[in-house]
């Protein structure tokens, strides 16, 4: 019979019914939603740009979390985000909320949502207990954050411009070594905890 993996890495410890999980979950929604806040604001000194580690959040919480629980986050992250807190990246006291969620990284943020199910997803078939299958994730996660962040900054600044040159190839350094660190995180978390499967 073919093992089945029914159970994301939050799942896997603490009360799983009533009250008690639902309690649970918020508190991880929260601690989520900070890990994300602080994590987006790391820059790491990189050539040829620095490693911003908010998208290694990002995939981490959604294969940690599950497609449920991890969209709840990121949709609270991003509802902050809008009411003007400086939560991402690249903001600030001055530039914040909408209007920096409209410029240029918008379309980057659509690509948050999009990974964090796909990552939620994907632990759910149980890919994130293998560092293999938990990298292939990974590699999809981070071309659904890329695919709409570049057709958004050229539907915004023109497709004359040197659209790859700005929102992709400086990054794909700091990416590889980041879906590195996450494919080997999460598996050995499983392995920490053992693999709690029902």
């Amino acid at each position: 019979m073919a093992t089945t993996y029914d159970k994301v890495l939050t799942e896997a410890f603490g009360p799983s019914e009533g009250t008690a999980k639902l309690i649970k979950q918020a508190v991880l929604v929260v601690a989520g939603i900070l890990a994300l806040a602080v994590f987006a604001k790391i820059k790491v000194p990189m050539w040829p740009v620095p490693i911003t580690m908010g998208t290694f959040a990002v995939l981490t919480i959604g294969a940690a979390y599950g497609p449920r629980l991890g969209l709840a986050t990121i949709l609270g992250y991003m509802i902050i985000g809008a009411l003007g807190f400086d939560v991402f990246a690249n903001s600030s006291a001055e530039a914040n909320g909408l209007t920096y969620m409209m410029g240029g990284t918008g379309g980057y943020l659509v690509g948050y949502v999009l990974a964090t199910l796909a990552l939620g997803w994907a632990a759910r078939q149980g890919w994130d207990r293998s560092i293999l299958m938990m990298a292939v994730a990974m590699l999809l996660g981070n071309a659904l954050i890329y695919a709409p962040g570049l057709l958004w900054l050229g539907q915004l600044y023109g497709w004359d411009k040197p659209i790859l040159e700005w929102g992709l190839t400086p990054f794909l350094v700091g990416d590889a070594i980041k879906l590195a660190l996450a494919a080997v995180l999460v598996p050995g978390l499983w392995k920490l905890i053992g693999n709690a499967r029902s």
